[in-house]
C-alpha cells in the first residue's frame, strides 16, 4: 500500500520564548514492512538551526533544531511510505541494541501487583512466546477499555490498569510491562495509521507496543484496534516508552504560556 502523510505540529508561546530547542524523530526507516519513497520535515514561521543528525542505536533517525526569540513555530512532515504486511514482524531494520536492553523498566512501564497479576493470568497453560504475546495483547485490551480522554501523558501502565480505561499509549504501556513480568523484552513503537479496525480514518498519530519474540524477533502489537501491525501503519520510532520515543521533545528558556496544535492526514494515494 502506498500512504502519503501530511502531519503539522504548531506552537505558540505568549510571551515568544528566547529559545526553543526539539529533538525530532520523524524519520521513517526502510526495512522489510516498508520502504520510504519521498519525505521532508520543515521547519515555518521561526528562524531556525538545524543541529546534528544521527541513527540511534534502535535504527532511528533523529535530528536536533534550535529556534531563537520563538513566538510561533511549525513543523510540517510530508512524504510518502510503501507498506507492506508482514503480520507485526520487524525485519531488517538497522539497530544495534540487544533485545534484552529491552527489559529495564521504566517510570512509564514500572510493574506493580495488579500487573504481574495480569501476566501470569493471561499466559497460564500458554507455551510459546508467540501465543503469550497474543495472550497479553488481548489481557490488555480488555483490562484497559480504549476510552479518550481519560488519561494524561504522564500516567503509568499500572494507574491506567487501576482505572480500567485509557487510550493507546496507556495500553502499549501496559502490554510493555506484562510481556516483561514474563520476562520478554517489549518497546513503544509511534507511528502512523490508516484506518483504524473499524475503518474509520485516524487524525493523529498513533503507538503500538513491540515485544521479542524466540524465534520471530521483534513482531508488533497493537492492542488498541486488536491487531499485529499491517500495511496501514507507518512506523517512526520507538524507545522504552512514550517519552523516550516521542516524535517531538522540546525544551524552552522562559516560561511562557504554550498552544499546540496538530494535524495528521493519512491517505492511500489516488485516494481523494
Amino acid at each position: 500500500m502506498k500512504l502519503q502523510v501530511s502531519h503539522t505540529t504548531s506552537y505558540s508561546f505568549d510571551p515568544p520564548v528566547a529559545s526553543l530547542v526539539q529533538s525530532l524523530r520523524l524519520w521513517p526507516t526502510d526495512y522489510a514492512g516498508q520502504s520510504v519513497a519521498t519525505w521532508s520535515v520543515t521547519v515555518e514561521d521561526s528562524a531556525y538551526e538545524r543541529g546534528a543528525g544521527f541513527r540511534d542505536g534502535a535504527g532511528d533517525w533523529v535530528e536536533t533544531v534550535s529556534m531563537r526569540q520563538v513566538g510561533r513555530a511549525t513543523i510540517r512532515v510530508e512524504g510518502e511510505v510503501e507498506t507492506r504486511d508482514l503480520s507485526g514482524v520487524v525485519r531488517g531494520l538497522r539497530e544495534k541494541v540487544p533485545p534484552t536492553a529491552y527489559l529495564r523498566p521504566s517510570p512509564m512501564t514500572r510493574l506493580d501487583a495488579g500487573l504481574r497479576a495480569l501476566a501470569a493470568e493471561a499466559c497460564t497453560g500458554v507455551e510459546s512466546d508467540l501465543d503469550r504475546a497474543h495472550c497479553l495483547a488481548q489481557s490488555v485490551a480488555r483490562a484497559i477499555a480504549y476510552e479518550s480522554g481519560t488519561t494524561a501523558s504522564g500516567t503509568t501502565a499500572a494507574e491506567a490498569l487501576a482505572q480500567g480505561r485509557g487510550v493507546c499509549q496507556d495500553q502499549a504501556h501496559a502490554l510493555i510491562a506484562v510481556g516483561r513480568a514474563m520476562g520478554m523484552p517489549g518497546r513503544y513503537v509511534v507511528g502512523y495509521l490508516h484506518s483504524g479496525a473499524d475503518g474509520a480514518a485516524h487524525q493523529a498519530s498513533h503507538a503500538w507496543a513491540e515485544l521479542w519474540v524466540a524465534g520471530l524477533g521483534w513482531v508488533g502489537f497493537d492492542a488498541a484496534n486488536g491487531c499485529c501491525p499491517d500495511d496501514r501503519y507507518i512506523r517512526l520510532g520507538s524507545g522504552l516508552d512514550a517519552v523516550a520515543a516521542a516524535p517531538i521533545r522540546g525544551s524552552v528558556s522562559s516560561a511562557s504560556e504554550e498552544r499546540l496544535d496538530v494535524e495528521v492526514r493519512i491517505r492511500e494515494e489516488g485516494q481523494q
